[in-house]
């Protein structure tokens, strides 16, 4: 759907224009004036743009900036399978420790990657930091903290942290965002810069030049919020979807440490889920109908 939305952003823009200024013109205005102009200005307003990017952020959030371009090709970090089955492992987590003891847990916890309680679970199992997060927070638990209101605060902090690193992205290319328009005014006065310099020219050449300069203020201004600006909302839309992960897993682990049920205490998690993402009652109950009695092997 994204990349759709991105050719209609051209056709749009280059249809309105030609709709404006009548067929003819209109492709003349395109194909005579803008294009031949884009190439210097594109140098100028995205070659800036990405230069100055470069100038702010360090290489780590270089990397995972161009890695939240997956945003286009996934809006949302997790779908409702995926969240059946966190919800169906930490149910089996809860039952294990309910019956043998939070001690049950810690051949599991100490090494997920080859825990056959873990390998149930593939998709969780494959999201490291999840996994960490999760598994850290069992092993304080198994090691005698289990005050739900100190789990809780920890966990508080820790999710602020990680919204704080996974929006990261979306904030530096908004930062991106607002300053094209700018640079679009920058590259207009260079051509206007170079159109004073041909005064002599007659109107005919002038008005062309004049043509070529404004292209800037057009190019930094449709990027900006055409593009750059739209690709940052949904950077922090993708952001916002990865830290419901994690808050989804504090819900369930806060219940439980309060004394609820193991199936109480996902459906606590259930709750807090979006309505695109979150499984029916029925739905989650049944995947957990199925899942196998836990044992500590």
């Amino acid at each position: 759907m994204k990349f759709i939305a991105i050719v209609l952003v051209f056709v749009m823009t280059f249809g309105g224009v030609i709709v404006a200024a009548g067929l003819e013109g209109g492709i003349h205005l395109v194909t005579g004036v803008m294009l031949p102009a884009m190439p210097a200005e594109v140098m100028i307003i995205i070659g800036v743009a990405i230069a100055a990017f470069l100038i702010a952020n360090p290489v780590s959030l270089v990397k995972q900036t161009l890695n939240a371009f997956k945003c286009l090709s996934k809006p949302a970090a997790h779908d409702k399978n995926s969240y059946i089955e966190m919800l169906s492992l930490l149910f089996t987590l809860f039952k294990l420790a309910r019956t043998k003891g939070w001690l049950a847990l810690e051949q599991h916890i100490e090494q997920p990657e080859d825990s056959d309680l873990f390998g149930q679970f593939p998709s969780v199992k494959q999201n490291h930091h999840a996994l960490v997060f999760l598994c850290d927070y069992l092993r304080i638990i198994s090691l005698g903290n289990d005050n739900p209101h100190e789990i809780e605060a920890l966990m508080d902090e820790e999710i602020e942290t990680i919204a704080h690193h996974e929006q990261q992205p979306g904030h530096a290319m908004q930062t991106m965002a607002d300053g094209l328009p700018a640079l679009g005014i920058v590259a207009a006065v260079l051509g206007v810069i170079k159109t004073m310099a041909s005064i002599d020219q007659p109107p005919e050449v002038l008005g062309k030049l004049i043509g070529s300069a404004l292209v800037g203020t057009f190019l930094g201004v449709w990027a900006g919020y055409g593009f750059a600006g739209p690709f940052a909302g949904a950077m922090l839309t993708r952001a916002e979807t990865e830290i419901m992960y994690y808050k989804c897993m504090k819900a369930g682990i806060i219940a439980f440490l309060n004394g609820a049920a193991p199936q109480v205490a996902v459906e606590f998690s259930r709750k807090l889920l979006p309505h695109d993402v979150q499984p029916t009652f029925i739905e989650l109950e049944d995947k957990l109908n199925e899942l196998p009695t836990p044992g500590a092997s």
